[in-house]
């Protein structure tokens, strides 16, 4: 059994969260923009335009939690 954890130990983990947080908002805001673009730069009809950002939505938020899990994931990989 390990110790409690010094602070140099914090302070990565406190880093390395606010990385994969940073990294996943980034990642969602392009795939938003990718999926919706259609819907925000085109000439569509409000059901097309809601179907659109709707799908962008799904989208953007599986990639935030794929990337901030698996940037987590890496991370306590790495300290084993």
């Amino acid at each position: 059994m390990t110790g409690p954890r010094t602070q140099s130990e914090r302070d990565a983990l406190t880093i390395e969260i606010v990385f994969a947080l940073v990294t996943a908002g980034l990642l969602a805001a392009v795939l938003y923009v990718a999926v919706a673009s259609p819907a925000l730069f085109g000439d569509l009809d409000r059901a097309h335009e809601r179907a659109w950002q709707g799908a962008a939505f799904a989208v953007a938020i599986v990639g935030f939690a794929i990337r901030l899990v698996r940037a987590l994931w890496l991370f306590s990989r790495q300290k084993r």
